[in-house]
């Protein structure tokens, strides 16, 4: 009995041990596998570059900010990042350029200050890269360290403007430099909108850092419409901007919430989308006086002036606190609208003595390197002043002259002449917008 007992005991244990052995074997399979290799195929999104998901970006290691990067084709294709910079704690900054992740390169950064930044500590930038194979890149970083591979834990800009088109998607652009607070002013932005649209504009872009809400409303039909592009412009995350241009009243560590910053994004933005560019603020309307739209405006100023890349506008102020006397645009349908509406303010004010007409712009944005609020900072080609009697700005704002009374002020009736189409337009995008009831 004790012969069997062993025997058996033996051949569970030479049982179990080959057992072992099998799954040993068996797993040695998968050890020593070798798979085949696979040829990669090339893809146009073979990049593993992180890339920016705000519109502004903070620069590792140092108070400034990258915003955006272009191909400048005119300086021999060096890379132009539109930046903040503190002017006040300036550091060599390098540029990281990438066509692919294993393919970067690190070049000594070129930082040029506008020369417009009303004394704030921060101001408008261009960081200049220049260096060999740029043609080749879609990404670029701005650092302070030196580094030729990418940092997956940075975020990078793309590239635009690669190619230098000749053909254009749109053939006026407006730029609207910022809209913040709580600014509502719904009826006045939907009748600008509708000028300028009736004018011969295809594209509005408003840098956005927040509004009231009917106006939230109105840009979002206005989005759906596809006539405007909304920039995200979260400045207040980063910084503290002013609401105004004169450091002395209005403190804070940009100007106008970075407006110059806007500007020139958007003119570089636009540069092959856009044949012409008009810089001006919501409450502004570059009004041609003429002509019956802007394309017959500048086929005769640029015919005139084959060079000139830069079209100064006079601005003149119609006081909202003057109202035509005959009440026939206070219409009942806008009475719950909120807003300004600039059809019952025809009164201009006259010219100051020894001051200077403030202006605004059409550009020709391959023509621009550099833009102020105002006037271009570097151009090519130089500017022309447009003639009152031609081109002018409809302002509709507070008095500069309050003490005006309504005899000395002049009588423009220009918005007039656009209302046959312009008020059944406005009625119509109020209504889509939700903001404006359809009668029964």
């Amino acid at each position: 009995m004790e012969q069997l007992k062993a025997l058996l005991s033996l051949s569970f244990i030479v049982t179990v041990f080959g057992m072992l052995v099998l799954v040993y074997m068996d797993s040695t399979k998968y050890i020593h596998y070798t798979p085949p290799k696979i040829r990669a195929t090339p893809t146009n999104n073979k990049l593993k570059i992180p890339e920016v998901s705000n519109s502004i970006t903070p620069i590792n290691g140092s108070k400034h900010f990258m915003v955006s990067a272009f191909i400048d084709h005119r300086l021999d294709g060096v890379i132009r990042v539109i930046s903040i910079i503190n002017r006040n704690s300036f550091q060599p900054l390098y540029c990281v350029y990438c066509s692919t992740e294993h393919d970067c390169r690190t070049v000594q950064a070129d930082v040029r200050i506008h020369t417009d930044h009303f004394s704030f500590p921060y101001g408008a930038s261009d960081v200049i890269c220049k260096g060999k194979h740029m043609q080749n890149a879609t990404h670029v970083l701005i650092t302070t360290d030196k580094k030729d591979s990418v940092d997956p834990k940075m975020e990078y800009l793309p590239i635009r403007n690669k190619v230098a088109r000749e053909t254009f998607k749109f053939n006026f652009t407006i730029c609207i430099s910022n809209l913040f607070g709580d600014y509502n002013n719904v009826l006045q932005f939907a009748q600008t909108i509708e000028m300028y649209k009736l004018l011969g504009v295809q594209h509005v872009v408003i840098y956005k850092t927040k509004c009231g809400p009917d106006l939230e409303k109105l840009l979002k039909q206005y989005e759906t419409e596809g006539i405007l592009e909304i920039v995200s412009w979260a400045i207040d995350t980063f910084l503290n901007p002013s609401s105004g241009w004169n450091i002395k009243k209005h403190k804070g560590d940009v100007h106008y919430y970075g407006q110059l910053v806007t500007l020139n994004e958007c003119i570089y933005r636009h540069m092959y989308q856009s044949r012409y560019v008009l810089l001006n603020d919501i409450d502004e309307i570059i009004t041609p006086y003429k002509h019956t739209s802007l394309p017959l405006l500048m086929e005769d100023l640029q015919s005139a002036h084959p060079n000139v890349g830069v079209f100064l506008i006079e601005n003149h102020i119609f006081p909202k606190t003057q109202f035509e006397d005959s009440g026939k645009f206070k219409r009942a349908e806008w009475n719950n609208i909120p807003g300004v509406n600039i059809m019952e303010h025809i009164y201009r004010e006259p010219d100051r003595k020894n001051i200077y007409n403030p202006t605004k712009m059409i550009v020709n944005p391959r023509k621009v390197q550099q833009t102020s609020v105002h006037s271009t900072l570097k151009e090519i080609g130089g500017r022309y002043h447009v003639p009152f009697n031609v081109c002018r700005i409809v302002h509709v704002r507070v008095p500069m002259q309050g003490h005006l009374t309504k005899d000395q002020l002049f009588v423009d009736k220009r918005v007039w002449d656009f209302e046959q189409e312009l008020i059944p337009n406005i009625d119509q995008t109020l209504m889509l917008s939700g903001l404006l009831k359809v009668s029964r």
